[in-house]
């Protein structure tokens, strides 16, 4: 019988019940893929990270209740705050490798854990039909990034009020959708949708702020904003957008601490 101890963290947020829910598992080492997807069904969140240490650095991986994902942000930074409360991380700043994303880092200030991720390239293009049909009012702009559609909407009531037929966006290809606009009391506001990767919607994304945030930073004009994610949990994130890089930052809190018997 192996034990392997779990953590759920709120990340995103600075209380319990709101923010984005991640499973964070430390391992000694890489156990099998499909041992990992199971473990993240199980947990039944948005995500599931494993980290691995190698040397002064880490390697990452993050899989929904479905498949395996190339980026997860809320994930990472929940991984981060692990690392740094209970496994004693000396240094302000951890990297993690992805195999599938490359060298990411998340530094400490006090508080706040700012992940530094590279900024998504996307572009302009047509809604796709599939798309069209899930919502009731037509966007504005749409965009493709590497993974994700983006949606401009005209408002944050649109946003607020928005209910997509997600058996429509599961038909899509990519992770998912994300629909912003500019923010009443935030530079701007959003949601993400990903029925396809097993999250109708999930509460808040971070790996979406590098698509958002330089999309917005160059809207607005402004090199750092706010922004607010309008799940029912909701979550508040700073970002900075750096050219080819984006900084993340948020707060995270500790639901639970427990072990796997697998």
């Amino acid at each position: 019988m192996k034990r392997i101890k779990i953590f759920q963290i709120d990340a995103f947020t600075e209380k319990v019940f709101s923010g984005n829910p991640a499973a964070v598992c430390i391992l000694d080492k890489w156990i099998d893929v499909d041992k990992m997807q199971k473990i993240a069904s199980e947990n039944n969140l948005a995500e599931t990270a494993f980290v691995v240490k190698k040397d002064n650095d880490f390697e990452i991986k993050w899989f929904t209740p479905t498949i395996e994902v190339d980026l997860c942000g809320h994930a990472t930074l929940a991984s981060a705050y692990v690392l740094f409360k209970y496994f004693d991380y000396q240094s302000k700043k951890i990297n993690f490798f992805s195999s599938h994303s490359g060298l990411l880092s998340v530094e400490k200030n006090n508080e706040f854990l700012t992940l530094d991720f590279p900024t998504d390239i996307y572009k302009k293009t047509d809604i796709p039909n599939a798309l069209s049909k899930a919502f009731d009012i037509k966007p504005i702009e749409v965009y493709k990034g590497k993974s994700d559609y983006l949606l401009i909407f005209s408002s944050q009531e649109e946003i607020e009020n928005a209910d997509p037929d997600l058996n429509m966006i599961s038909t899509i290809d990519g992770r998912g959708v994300m629909i912003s606009a500019k923010g009443n009391e935030t530079d701007f506001v959003s949601r993400f949708f990903a029925p396809q990767s097993g999250i109708d919607e999930d509460p808040v994304t971070g790996s979406a702020h590098t698509t958002l945030t330089p999309y917005w930073s160059k809207k607005l004009n402004k090199k750092v904003l706010t922004a607010k994610q309008l799940s029912k949990r909701g979550g508040d994130l700073k970002c900075e957008y750096l050219g080819e890089h984006v900084k993340i930052t948020g707060k995270a809190v500790t639901y639970l601490i427990g072990e796997i018997e697998i």
